[in-house]
């Protein structure tokens, strides 16, 4: 690692600098669902369509491990779960590995980070850094800096722009190209609209999925012994926004920890919050709701939280492209807009992410980068997050260790279609704990999925062709024995590929 530092810091000494400049902006659980260049058929995003109008889409973008630390861990170093040190929320990164911040900023670019950090120990690799303590909070959050922790009046989503843009007027060195990572908190659980969304969707249906009832039948017992359902497993106050009728009553658990965030507004916010859920909860109260009724409010209500989340989002993304157009530098600027992993709108009944399923798997993730990519552009290949250092690395003209696994999207962004790139990709989720999801892995192509689970050692398998709803596990059907026993033999040759240390079953077939 030294070495290699060493080698890019006198590279970047005297170089004339017209590389380009690097924006990363990255979400927390945006489904691809809920963006309209994806398709949406729930929610309108005219930024990000915006960026996808003057970039390219990738449809088929995946993450390696659906979870929050997880996933930023893949991201900074270019190395699956299971070599970072990240493999669940309570991993931490090994500082040892080396990460494209670290290597960027050695070899001349300026480097920041703003917002979710989410990976314990202070950010190494940047000249600037102001990152949210944990998941951080939607109003007046907290934000450590080296100086110390500091609360913000205001909405996080907002304060993680205004942030950004400041250090781009006020500190960036612009003899030096930047890299700037916005990371924002929204719009992960919690669900807390901005004060110019709360009353975003009011009087509208939000169109329910297929599978809004499913009762997985048919697949392995990881699929019904979960609890992340809408319908069972969500929080009335904490989740859905509805406050214990007896307002003096002593709080505990989740009631506790939304009391102590409401807190946190200022008597404006609290004053236009309750002004936007106190009808609504008090209808909802005299409407007595039961059964399917019920279930279905509650997807409402989530999902129309998700989105005015999403629609803050959206509108910060509209202010750090038009300031990049002000400022004349949209044109020497890479953007690329994701998020750590998809997530369940309702699909399969469920909220929150883990699964190797579609809606958590897959994720956004649309790139501007005038006189390379072309506009209105879109990409098929299989891509995953585990693609993005070595990415960034080629952007800047920096060499990629080694020891990164994934594959630089500059050829695809240049339109090109490489004869040997991948054909499958690998996931594992190993965290059996909030949700109970169990631990599984699985391997991906352009039409089917395999995953395995070993605690139950079971197995799942569907063809995305036929089954874009994943229902019908096939495991073990005839016409489909081949199938199995091809992907069963890929998913070995992946885990041998990808230094999984765990013993895979044989393959068979």
């Amino acid at each position: 690692m030294f070495l290699l530092t060493t080698v890019l810091m006198t590279l970047a000494v005297g170089q004339a600098d017209n590389r380009p400049n690097i924006l990363l902006i990255y979400s927390d659980d945006h489904s691809a669902a809920a963006v309209g260049a994806y398709g949406s058929r729930i929610n309108e995003t005219p930024h990000l369509d915006r960026l996808a109008s003057e970039g390219m889409v990738f449809d088929n973008a995946f993450c390696t491990n659906g979870i929050c630390a997880p996933a930023r861990a893949v991201v900074l170093t270019g190395l699956h779960s299971h070599l970072n040190g990240v493999r669940d929320n309570g991993g931490r990164l090994d500082q040892s590995k080396e990460t494209f911040p670290r290597l960027l900023k050695a070899a001349g670019y300026n480097t920041a980070i703003i917002g979710k950090w989410h990976l314990k120990d202070n950010p190494v690799g940047f000249d600037h850094w102001e990152v949210l303590p944990g998941q951080g909070h939607y109003y007046a959050p907290d934000f450590i800096t080296p100086e110390g922790k500091v609360r913000e009046p205001g909405y996080v989503t907002d304060l993680t722009t205004d942030k950004s843009i400041d250090w781009l007027e006020e500190d960036w060195d612009r003899d030096r190209p930047f890299l700037l990572m916005c990371q924002n908190k929204a719009p992960h659980r919690g669900w807390m609209p901005g004060p110019d969304h709360l009353t975003r969707y009011d009087g509208t249906v939000i169109p329910e999925p297929n599978t809004l009832f499913d009762d997985w039948s048919g697949r392995t017992r990881a699929a019904s012994e979960q609890e992340m359902t809408i319908d069972r497993h969500m929080y009335e106050y904490y989740d859905l926004k509805v406050p214990p009728l007896d307002p003096d009553a002593e709080r505990q658990g989740p009631d506790r920890w939304m009391d102590n965030i409401l807190a946190r507004m200022s008597p404006e916010q609290r004053e236009a919050w309750e002004a936007a859920y106190g009808p609504r909860n008090q209808a909802y109260r005299e409407a007595g709701l039961s059964g399917d009724d019920l279930h279905r409010w509650k997807y409402q209500r989530y999902v129309k939280d998700y989105l005015r989340c999403i629609a803050s989002v959206d509108d910060n993304v509209g202010r750090l492209l038009d300031w990049l157009d002000e400022n004349d530098l949209a044109d020497n600027t890479i953007v690329i807009y994701t998020s750590d992993q998809g997530f369940f709108l309702g699909e399969h009944g469920w909220y929150d992410k883990r699964f190797m399923y579609e809606p958590s798997l897959r994720s956004p993730f649309i790139v501007r980068w005038p006189g390379t990519v072309k506009p209105g552009s879109r990409d098929a290949h299989l891509v995953q997050n585990l693609d993005v250092a070595q990415t960034f690395l080629d952007v800047a003209g920096v060499p990629a260790p080694e020891s990164m696994q994934g594959s630089s999207l500059v050829p695809l962004l240049k339109g090109e279609s490489p004869g040997d790139w991948r054909e499958s990709i690998y996931y594992e989720y190993f965290e059996k704990g909030i949700h109970a999801v169990q631990p599984h892995y699985g391997v991906r192509t352009d039409r089917y999925k395999l995953m395995y689970f070993p605690e139950l050692e079971a197995w799942e398998l569907y063809d995305l062709q036929n089954d874009p709803d994943e229902i019908n596990n096939v495991t073990g059907q005839s016409d489909y024995q081949q199938v199995e026993s091809r992907l069963r033999s890929e998913l070995e040759r992946l885990r041998v590929h990808y230094l999984v240390p765990e013993a895979m079953p044989a393959a068979e077939g």
